[in-house]
C-alpha cells in the first residue's frame, strides 16, 4: 500500500511540470470557464474568505471546482461565477441580477470596502482581481462623514489569439456606484460588459504578462546592483578573514612541527593541546544527530525545490505547484533524515537508535503540527479559506503514515547497519581537561550573535522581495538570483562557523560540537528578527488572524532554516578539525 502511494506522489510531482494547465482551444459561443476564487482585505493576505460569503449574486446551485492538493493548502476555493464569458460573444451592461441588500448585507459590503477587501477570479485559468469598491475620504477630516460606494458594474476586456484566449483584464465602472454610507436596505443592479479584441500574442507566452513585473529592466537593475553589492562585501570580508585564517593556521604547523622537533618535553599551548579532548563525543549526542539528519533532509528538499524553480515549473500563478512540491519532496526525502541521524548516532557509540529515530521524525514534523493545529483552529473560527478541509487532514496524514514514516524507518535501518566508524586522526584521552575561564564575548549567545550577522547581512535585501512576494502580491520570478544568494548564504555560513570554531580551539575550548551548530544555524534567529521589522515598518498586515499565521509559519520556517543552516555549520566544522587535527602529529 505504502509503495502505490509513493508512485501516485512520484506522478502527481511530475504533474507539476506543466506548461500550461490549461490548453483548450473554443468555437464562437463556447463557454469559457470563469471561476470566482476569493474575497479578502488586500493587507492581509492570509485572511481570505469563499467569495459567496460576501452577499453576491448567486448562479442558481453553486459548483466548486476540484482541486489540486497544492491549491487546497493554497488556500484557493473555486467556484462557479456569476458572469458567463462565451467566447467571441461582446455584452454590454448584460445584467447578472437585480438585489435588494438588507440592513446586515449593507453593513457587510461596508466592513468589507472599509477593509480594502478585493475579489480574485480565473477565467481560463488566467487571474483577475479587483476592488470591491471604495472609500470617499475627499475633504472630510471626520471619518464619519467618509462615503462608501460599492462597485456594480465590472468590465472585461478579453484578449485572444484564433482559438484561444491570451489575456484577460477586468476593471470596475468608477461611475456605477452604491452607496452603502446608511443603514438602510438597498436595491443593487449587478452588471457586466464584456469586449473582445484580438492579438498576436502566442499562447505559449500568455503568462509572461504577469512575471514582466518582477523582471523590467529598471527593477532588474537595481536589483542586481544590491545583490552583487551585497554579495561583494560579504566576500570581501569573508576572504581577508580566510586570508587571516589561512596565515595564522600556516604559523601554528610551522610552530608546532618545531616544537616537535626541539623539545619533547616542552608545553603544549593552543589548539595541538587539547587534541585528546577535541573528538570527545558530545552531550545529547541523539538530539545533534537527529538536528543533522532533519537539516540534512532540509536541504535536500530546498535543493530540489530550486531545481524545480529554474526549470520553470513555479511559473506565475501555477496554483498550488510550490505546496505540492513542499508535501512530496519532503515526504520523499525523509529516507535522507532517517539514514544521516541513524548513521551519525551510531558514529557516536549511540545504542538506542529507534529512539533517535523518533526524535529525528518529530524534531520538524512536531512543532510544525502543533503550530499547524493552533493556526487552523484561528482559521476555523474566522471561517477563513486558509482552514484545511477534514478531507486534505486525512490525505495529509496517509502521506506521512504510508510515504513519510516507511521511508525515515529504511533509512534508518540502513544508516544502522553502515556500520561507519567516526574517522577521528586523535585518540581521546580517558578524563576531560578543564576549560580554562574565558571573557564573556566567547561564550554561546555573542559567538552566535557574531555568526548569525554576516550570512544575514548577504541575503537580507533579498528578503524584502521574498517577503513582498509571500505575504504581499508581487509576483517573484527571478529564481537565478534567489539561487545564487541561497550559495553565497551556505558559503559564508560555513565558512563563518569554521573561523569561529578556530579561534574556540586556539583558546582551548573543546566543545565545539554544539557550538559549531548553533552557530551556523543562528541566521535563522537572524532571520525571525527580521520578520518583526517587516510586520511592523513595511506591511500594513494586521488583525489576529493575520498576525498569528505570520509569526506562527515564519517561526516554522526561520527552525527550518536554522536547522539546515546549522547542519552546514556543523559538518563545516567537523571537516575543518578532523583537516588541522591530521596535519599535526598527535600521540
Amino acid at each position: 500500500m505504502g509503495w502505490f502511494v509513493l508512485a501516485l506522489l512520484i506522478v502527481s510531482s511530475a504533474s507539476l511540470v506543466r506548461a500550461d494547465s490549461s490548453d483548450h482551444r473554443y468555437k464562437a459561443g463556447d463557454l469559457v470557464p470563469l471561476y470566482a476564487n476569493k474575497v479578502g482585505p488586500f493587507h492581509n493576505p492570509s485572511e481570505t474568505y469563499r467569495y459567496f460569503d460576501l452577499p453576491f449574486c448567486s448562479p442558481g446551485a453553486v459548483k466548486d471546482k476540484k482541486e489540486a492538493l497544492g491549491e487546497v493548502l493554497n488556500g484557493d476555493r473555486l467556484v462557479t461565477a456569476p458572469y458567463k464569458l462565451d467566447f467571441l460573444a461582446d455584452k454590454e451592461s448584460e445584467t447578472v441580477c437585480k438585489k435588494k441588500l438588507s440592513k446586515e448585507e449593507v453593513a457587510q459590503f461596508r466592513s468589507a470596502v472599509t477593509k480594502d477587501y478585493y475579489f480574485q477570479m480565473y477565467y481560463d485559468d488566467l487571474p483577475i482581481w479587483g476592488f470591491l469598491g471604495k472609500v470617499d475620504k475627499e475633504g472630510k477630516a471626520d471619518p464619519s462623514d467618509y462615503k462608501y460606494y460599492l462597485f456594480n458594474h465590472l468590465h472585461f476586456e478579453v484578449l485572444y489569439n484564433k482559438d484561444r484566449v491570451i489575456e484577460i483584464n477586468a476593471r470596475t465602472d468608477p461611475s456605477a456606484l452604491v452607496d452603502l454610507t446608511e443603514d438602510k436596505e438597498v436595491n443593487v443592479d449587478f452588471m457586466y460588459t464584456v469586449k473582445w479584441k484580438e492579438t498576436n500574442t502566442p499562447f505559449d507566452k500568455r503568462m509572461e504578462k504577469y512575471s514582466q513585473s518582477s523582471s523590467l529592466p529598471h527593477h532588474l537593475e537595481i536589483h542586481w546592483f544590491s545583490i552583487i553589492n551585497s554579495c561583494v562585501t560579504v566576500l570581501l570580508l569573508t576572504g581577508f578573514l580566510a586570508t587571516i585564517l589561512m596565515r595564522v593556521l600556516k604559523n601554528d604547523f610551522v610552530k608546532y612541527a618545531h616544537d616537535e622537533e626541539t623539545a619533547d618535553d616542552q608545553e603544549e599551548t593552543g589548539w595541538k593541546y587539547i587534541h585528546g579532548d577535541v573528538f570527545r563525543f558530545p552531550k545529547y549526542k541523539s538530539l545533534l544527530a537527529a538536528a543533522t539528519g532533519s537539516g540534512t533532509q532540509l536541504f535536500t528538499l530546498t535543493t530540489f525545490i530550486f531545481i524545480l524553480a529554474l526549470v520553470g515549473v513555479f511559473y506565475p500563478y501555477n496554483r498550488g505547484a510550490l505546496f505540492t512540491a513542499l508535501v512530496v519532496i519532503y515526504a520523499l526525502t525523509s529516507g535522507i533524515a532517517g539514514y544521516t541521524a541513524t548513521s551519525f548516532y551510531c558514529q557516536l557509540e549511540g545504542t538506542n537508535w529507534v529512539r533517535n529515530l523518533l526524535l529525528t521524525g518529530s524534531l520538524f514534523c512536531g512543532p510544525l503540527f502543533l503550530t499547524f493545529c493552533f493556526l487552523n483552529t484561528v482559521a476555523i473560527a474566522y471561517t477563513a479559506t486558509a482552514a484545511l478541509p477534514f478531507g486534505t487532514i486525512v490525505v495529509i496524514f496517509l502521506i506521512w503514515t504510508l510515504v513519510t514514516s516507511p521511508l525515515l524507518v529504511l533509512g534508518g535501518i540502513a544508516g544502522k547497519n553502515s556500520k561507519a566508524e567516526f574517522q577521528a586522526p586523535c585518540r581521546t584521552t580517558k578524563y576531560p581537561r578543564e576549560i580554562p575561564p574565558l571573557p564573556w564575548y566567547r561564550g554561546t549567545f555573542p559567538q552566535m550573535a557574531m555568526a548569525g550577522f554576516l550570512p544575514f547581512s548577504a541575503i537580507y535585501i533579498e528578503l524584502y522581495y521574498i517577503f513582498a512576494s509571500v505575504w504581499g502580491h508581487r509576483i517573484y520570478t527571478i529564481y537565478s538570483i534567489l539561487f545564487i544568494v541561497f550559495i553565497i548564504l551556505l558559503i559564508v555560513t560555513a565558512f563563518i562557523t569554521v573561523a569561529l570554531t578556530y579561534f574556540q580551539l586556539a583558546a582551548e575550548d573543546h566543545e565545539w560540537w554544539w557550538r559549531s551548530f548553533l552557530c551556523g544555524g543562528s541566521t535563522g534567529l537572524f532571520i525571525y528578527g527580521y520578520c518583526l521589522y517587516y510586520y511592523y515598518a513595511r506591511s500594513d498586515m494586521s488583525g489576529f488572524m493575520q498576525t498569528s499565521f505570520f509569526f506562527g509559519y515564519m517561526a516554522c520556517i526561520c527552525y527550518g532554516f536554522f536547522l539546515m543552516l546549522g547542519t552546514v555549520g556543523f559538518h563545516g566544522a567537523l571537516f575543518f578539525v578532523r583537516h588541522i587535527y591530521r596535519s599535526i602529529k598527535c600521540e
